[in-house]
This record gives C-alpha cells, structure tokens and sequence, in this order.
C-alpha cells in the first residue's frame, strides 16, 4: 500500500494572503469587540461594560426605525432591480457591433463615483436647473425632495436604479450567454413558447447568476451611504436617514465609540444573517423544484 506524505508547501503560497486578510479584517474587528464591551473616556481611561451598549442599541428607538427604513429601502430596491435587469438582459441583442455598443452605454453609470452620482441627481431634481425638477414643475407636479418625505424616497430610489440596475443586467446577460445553444434548439424543436424558454431554459440556469446579484445588490442597498447622504442629508427631517448614517454621526460626529463599536457589530452581524437566508432560500428553491421537459 502506497502511503503518500501530503506535501503541505502549496500552503506557504496561500499564508502572505492569510496575513493579509488577519491584518485588514480580523484584527480591526477584533479591535470593534473590544471597544463595543467597554466605555472609553480617554486615552488610558476605560471601563468595561459587557452588553451594556448592545442593548442600549437594541432598544434605541432612532436606530429602530433607521433599521426599517433601510430594510425597507433593500427589499424596494431588490424588488424592482432584479426582475428590471432580467428583463433588460432579455432583449439585449446577443452579437453583433449592436451588443458591444449596447454594454458600453449600459455600463457607464457604473463607472461614476457614489458620492458624484449624489451630486448629479442633486442637480438633476432642483427645481431651477435641474432638468427632471424642471420638468416636473413645468407639468404642475409639486415636487421637493428637502420637504417632501415621498419625493425624497422616490428620488433615492430611482437613482438607486439607474445607478445599480446595470449590474444585474450585466450579470443576467452573463448567464444567458453561458446557455448552450442546444437548449435553444430543443425547445424550437418542441414549439416552446417564450415563456416557457425563459421559465424552463433560462431561468433555471440563472439561477447562481441570481444568487450573486441579490447578495451583491442587497448587501451595498443595505450599506449605502454617500448617495443619499448628497442628495438629501439624511433628510427632510430623518426621512431618509439610514443605519449607515447614524452609525457614521454616532462614530465620527459624537465620537462615542462604545456604542458606535456595540451598533457596527450588530449591524454587521444583520447583514450575514439576512444574506444566508437569502442564499439558502434561493439555494432550496432550486433544490426542491421538480425536474420538466419540453414545455
């Protein structure tokens, strides 16, 4: 019987990346538990406190209904941004100069910075000069994002689409290409309807595309922070005030870095949790679905 030694060298290629994750994430977290269990009043004055700032936090109200405002935001933008870029992905042409043209222009927005894509739409809406707010007082709409709660959420999440929706259409575009051409013939070989291509054919073989892009998509809609910080400051009043902002007056405003480190945990431990259910929900959908022919 030949017993083989495991040659372990193949791991000193991975150690410089292991070091390097240790001192850009695992020891700045590290340094957050340690601030979040006690109170820090100087230098070389500190306290501990245990679980004290995590259930302040808990039971803030500001930051309770900050916490539904931005899941409300994240299930508004999932909602609208997934099934909008499937649909783009869909009628994009497939060869041709036409789809180089194509994902050229459909990728541009993604190419500007957040904190300019606030400033862009903070002019786009004034009514003034901006075009779009122009546009609506000119047609009798009254619209102003700085008094009006609904405008300003409709504003944010519009931009929002424009800015982000190109990354699920590009990802969608991706899988779709990826399907082999058979599965085409088959199903024109059967008189396949399109819906039942897209239903039987298309979607499934989506489905990691689509796993990729809700984690992405809901992970930065739940941590977005410049765009709307720009556009309306977190306002009118605190209609638009999301976890990111609070955390980030709480942290570097009011330099309370007790339960700023309490709050950041906790709404780093939400983002984990609601994207495994995210993940496993999706994952068990395609498991449990039963298998189809033609259609």
């Amino acid at each position: 019987m030949n017993n083989k030694v495991p040659n372990n060298r193949a791991w000193l290629l991975v150690l410089p990346m292991l070091v390097l994750v240790a001192f850009s994430a695992i020891i700045p977290l590290m340094t957050v538990v340690n601030y979040s269990v006690q109170d820090v009043l100087g230098p070389n004055a500190r306290f501990f406190t245990g679980t004290e700032w995590f259930q302040s936090m808990l039971n803030d109200d500001a930051l309770q209904a900050a916490f539904l405002r931005q899941i409300s935001f994240s299930l508004i933008i999932l909602a609208i941004q997934i099934p909008l870029g499937i649909g783009i992905a869909l009628i994009m042409p497939k060869r041709g100069w036409q789809a180089s043209a194509v994902l050229i222009l459909i990728t541009l927005p993604l190419l500007i910075p957040w904190n300019v894509v606030g400033s862009i739409w903070q002019i786009f809406t004034r009514g003034d000069i901006g075009l779009m707010g122009w546009g609506l007082r000119e047609l009798g709409i009254e619209y102003n994002i700085t008094r009006n709660a609904g405008d300003a959420w409709a504003t944010i999440i519009l931009m929002d689409v424009w800015h982000w929706t190109p990354l699920v259409a590009m990802l969608c575009y991706s899988g779709l290409r990826s399907i082999p051409e058979a599965y085409y013939q088959a199903a024109r070989i059967d008189r396949a309807s399109k819906w039942a291509v897209f239903r039987y054919i298309q979607l499934p073989k989506l489905t990691n595309v689509l796993v990729i892009a809700v984690l992405l998509r809901f992970m930065h809609s739940f941590m977005i922070y410049a765009e709307p910080f720009v556009l309306t400051g977190g306002g009118p009043g605190s209609a638009t005030t999301f976890l990111s902002q609070s955390l980030t007056t709480m942290a570097v405003g009011q330099q309370d870095l007790g339960p700023s480190a309490a709050f950041s945990l906790i709404y780093f431990l939400v983002i984990l949790l609601v994207s495994w259910v995210f993940y496993t929900t999706i994952m068990n959908m395609q498991k449990d679905k039963p298998p189809h022919g033609g259609a």
